[in-house]
């Protein structure tokens, strides 16, 4: 006997028309392209970085769609407060969040520094848990929600030069089982995304090159991803045809972890 059928009703076109989205790290890489794609599929933005983004906000508005921009750092928590008030004072509700910002500084174990390990933590882990805090409160009112913490293959698997970027990410892949085995009760659904190397600006910088040439031979597609790639499986995860994901972990990563 079905007991409730309703799930089975979803759009296969996986919108996300007229949620909001919160979106940090938006201005550039991966967040950037995250943004674009939620509001070509109907979304409401908010970005929250470091600085704002002409080229976003203009892009958003071509889609017909509301943009909020909001600068702050995710390592504040009176910035994380000001940016969920200033939120649902113009959209009422959140209906996803994305947590995106990061920073990616690489040293060998041996020559591991207090800074590196302290910035890391600070804003790939910590300030994404405070985030998802301030906000699954909100979601928790409005009985419902979507969170959804980018990793990395990184936290799967051990990489050299990864100490403090790997435990944050490793971080966040376990934050997120907590938060999904605790608010799954609030219709609140929480996923990580965990890629490789995406070719974003810095991306190219940093791999294209020799270097990258001899990791790609590690990875069984033998290539690297792209930031639309991330962002089509963040819509996926966004849309009700997800609506049974919760908790999951999903990797990008072309196969590398799986050897």
């Amino acid at each position: 006997m079905i007991v409730n059928n309703k799930y089975r009703n979803f759009d296969e076109n996986f919108s996300l028309a007229n949620k909001t989205a919160i979106i940090t790290g938006a201005t550039n890489g991966i967040g950037f392209e995250i943004a674009k794609m939620f509001a070509r599929k109907g979304a409401n933005i908010v970005s929250f970085d470091l600085k704002k983004s002409k080229e976003l906000e203009q892009y958003v508005k071509d889609q017909g769609r509301y943009y909020l921009s909001m600068e702050g750092d995710i390592t504040k928590t009176s910035d994380i407060e000001n940016l969920v008030n200033s939120a649902i004072n113009k959209f009422k509700t959140i209906d996803i969040l994305i947590n995106c910002a990061g920073v990616g500084f690489l040293e060998m174990a041996s020559e591991s520094t207090e800074k590196v390990w302290d910035l890391t933590l600070a804003v790939n882990l910590t300030g994404s848990a405070r985030m998802a805090l301030a906000v699954g409160k909100t979601m928790i009112e409005n009985q419902g929600g979507c969170i959804i913490n980018i990793a990395s293959q990184a936290g799967v698997v051990a990489l050299e030069r990864h100490l403090a970027y790997g435990t944050a990410k490793a971080g966040i892949i376990q934050m997120t089982k907590q938060l999904a085995a605790e608010w799954g009760k609030y219709n609140i659904r929480v996923n990580a995304i965990s890629p490789t190397i995406i070719l974003t600006q810095m991306g190219e910088m940093n791999w294209n090159n020799e270097k990258g040439d001899e990791f790609r031979q590690t990875i069984p597609s033998r290539r690297f991803g792209y930031p639309e790639e991330v962002a089509a499986c963040a819509v996926y995860l966004a849309s009700d045809a997800a609506s049974l994901f919760n908790g999951a972990n999903l990797v990008i990563d072309g196969g590398y972890t799986i050897v």
